[in-house]
C-alpha cells in the first residue's frame, strides 16, 4: 500500500526558510481523522528563536523608514495572493483545524480583507497638533514603531487572528516575530509565506513554530523584543506577563465565559438560535461562544424546549460534509478536557438534558468529536458555570428578574463578550451600562466582530489596555513622542 509523502515545513528566519538547530520535527494531525498528517513542522530552540528576534532587530531600522504606500502595497499583493489560493487554503484549513469547509473559506477571505483594511487605515494614521499660546512655537506628536513585536497565536482562527495582529504591526514600521499554535501551523505557514512572496525585506516577518514550553519564555523575555500580542488560555498570557520587561508592552486577549440573557420578553425562537449558533459554532471553540444562558424562570420550560429541538437538528461530523455544524474538537487534548467538564458538571449536581457522549464509533472512529451538550438546572458558582470549557457545552442559569440575571453575568472572572435578547429598548440600554464586558450586544451572538470595529474583554479576558480591529488595533503598535518646535 503506498502512503503520501508528509511535507515538511521550514522555519523563515531573515528571508530564508531553514531547519531548527536540533533537526527536530513535530506533525500536525486531522482532528477529523487523527491518522492523517497534515505536515511536519520544525521543533524548534532558543537558538532558533535568538536568531529570528536578531533577525527582526537588524530589519527594523529599514522597515520603519520605508515609505507608508511601499507597506501597503505589500500587504495589499499578500492579499491578492490569499484570495487566489482561497479553495486551496480553505481545504487546508478543514484537514488542520476542523471546521466546516465554508466556514475556513471566509476565514481567508477576512484575512485578505483584513490585509486590504490595514493597507489602507496606516497610512493615515498619524499624530495631532496642538493648539497653544506661543506663536513661535508649533506642538505635535508624531507616532513611533516599537521595533520587534512576538506575535503568538491560537488554533481556533489560526489565519485570521494572526492576520489582524501581524498585518497592524507591519504597516506601522514594526518587525514581526510569529510563532503560531502546534496544532495549525499549516495555515499560518500560508499567511506568512504570502507575505514573503508579496516582497517583504528580509528579516521584516520571521516565522518559527515548536512548543511553548520549549521556547514561548524566550520569545518574550529577550530584551530586543519591545512588544508581544497574544491570543490564548487565561493562564498562559498571565505567565507571559509576568515574564516580560518593564519595557515590553503586552496584548492579551484570552478567555471567556460569556452569557446571554433571556428576558421574559424574549422571542424565545430567535433566543434560540442566537445561543445556538453563538455556543456551538466552531463547535464551541471560540473565545467569544456563548457558554452560559441565563433565562428568566417563566420561559426556562419553552426556551429549554425550542433549545433542545433546534441543537438535535445539527449535523455532526467532517467539515467537508455538506450541512455539517458540529465538526471535531481541535485535538485529543481538547477532546478530553472537554469531556472532564461533562463529567464535573454531573457531578455537581447539573442536569444533562442532551448530549454530553464522546461519540467514537463507526464514522467517528478517527476523529474528536463529543455530541453538542446542555446543562440544565446549573447554579452560578458550579464550575461549569465559572471556568472556560472551550467545546459545544452549554449551561442553563434560571433566574427571577433582571438585576439578578446582571449579577449572575458579572459574576465570573472575565468579561469579554455578552449578550440579551429582549424587545424592551429601555432594558437593552441599561444592559449595556451593567454588563460588564468588552464586547456587549442585544439581539445578536456572542461570537462575531467587524474588522472595523475594536475587539477586546475586561477583567481576566484582556490586559484592558489596547484593542485589537479596527483603527483603535494600530494603537498596540506605536509609541507617542511629542514635538516642541520654537522658531
Amino acid at each position: 500500500m503506498l502512503t503520501a509523502k508528509v511535507e515538511r515545513y521550514k522555519n523563515l528566519i531573515a528571508g530564508e526558510w531553514t531547519s531548527a538547530t536540533g533537526k527536530k520535527a513535530f506533525q500536525s494531525i486531522n482532528p477529523a481523522n487523527k491518522e492523517e498528517v497534515v505536515g511536519e513542522f520544525q521543533a524548534s530552540t532558543e537558538e532558533d528563536v535568538n536568531k529570528a528576534i536578531h533577525s527582526a532587530a537588524a530589519a527594523f531600522p529599514g522597515w520603519a523608514n520605508t515609505a507608508p504606500s511601499k507597506k501597503a502595497a505589500i500587504l495589499n499583493k499578500a492579499a491578492d495572493l490569499l484570495d487566489e489560493q482561497v479553495e486551496k487554503l480553505a481545504d487546508e484549513l478543514t484537514r488542520e483545524e476542523g471546521k466546516p469547509i465554508g466556514a475556513s473559506r471566509k476565514e481567508v477571505l477576512r484575512s485578505a480583507q483584513t490585509l486590504r483594511y490595514y493597507a489602507v487605515e496606516g497610512q493615515s494614521f498619524t499624530g495631532e497638533t496642538f493648539p497653544q499660546d506661543d506663536p513661535n512655537m508649533k506642538v505635535s506628536t508624531e507616532l513611533e514603531p516599537l521595533g520587534v513585536v512576538t506575535v503568538i497565536t491560537p488554533w481556533n482562527f489560526p489565519i485570521s487572528i494572526p492576520a489582524r495582529k501581524i498585518a497592524p504591526a507591519l504597516i506601522t514600521g514594526n518587525t514581526v516575530v510569529f510563532k503560531p499554535s502546534s496544532e495549525t501551523p499549516l495555515i499560518a505557514y500560508r499567511l506568512v509565506e504570502a507575505l514573503h512572496k508579496a516582497g517583504l525585506p528580509d528579516g521584516v516577518l520571521n516565522f518559527i513554530t515548536g512548543s511553548s514550553k520549549d521556547i514561548g519564555d524566550s520569545l518574550v523575555a529577550h530584551p530586543d523584543v519591545k512588544a508581544v500580542t497574544f491570543t490564548g488560555s487565561t493562564g498562559a498570557g498571565e505567565h507571559i506577563h509576568r515574564n516580560v520587561s518593564l519595557e515590553t508592552r503586552t496584548q492579551m486577549e484570552l478567555g471567556g465565559k460569556n452569557p446571554i440573557i433571556v428576558m421574559d420578553d424574549a422571542d424565545i425562537d430567535l433566543a434560540a438560535k442566537l445561543t445556538v449558533n453563538g455556543g456551538y459554532s466552531l463547535t464551541g471553540q471560540a473565545c467569544t461562544g456563548t457558554s452560559r444562558v441565563i433565562v428568566m424562570k417563566e420561559m426556562k420550560e419553552k426556551f429549554l424546549e425550542t433549545l433542545v429541538e433546534k441543537t438535535k437538528a445539527l449535523k455532526i461530523g467532517d467539515g467537508f460534509e455538506q450541512g455539517v455544524t458540529i465538526c471535531p474538537l481541535a485535538s485529543e487534548k481538547q477532546l478530553n478536557n472537554v469531556l472532564k467538564y461533562i463529567e464535573i458538571g454531573k457531578e455537581e449536581g447539573a442536569k444533562l438534558v442532551y448530549g454530553g457522549e464522546h461519540l467514537n464509533d463507526g464514522e467517528f472512529a478517527k476523529g474528536f468529536y463529543v455530541q453538542p451538550t446542555i446543562f440544565t438546572d446549573v447554579t452560578p458558582k458550579m464550575k461549569i458555570a465559572q471556568e472556560e470549557i472551550f467545546g459545544p457545552v452549554i449551561s442553563i442559569i434560571e433566574v427571577e428578574n433582571y438585576q439578578e440575571a446582571i449579577s449572575v453575568a458579572n459574576g465570573v472572572k472575565y468579561g469579554l463578550a455578552a449578550s440579551i435578547v429582549t424587545n424592551d429598548l429601555k432594558t437593552a440600554q441599561q444592559f449595556t451600562k451593567d454588563i460588564k464586558a468588552g464586547t456587549v450586544k442585544v439581539n445578536r451572538t456572542t461570537t462575531g466582530n467587524l474588522i472595523n470595529a475594536p475587539f477586546g474583554g475586561l477583567k481576566k479576558s484582556s490586559t484592558s489596555t489596547f484593542r485589537e480591529s479596527g483603527r483603535a488595533g494600530l494603537q498596540f503598535f506605536t509609541q507617542i513622542k511629542t514635538v516642541y518646535v520654537g522658531y
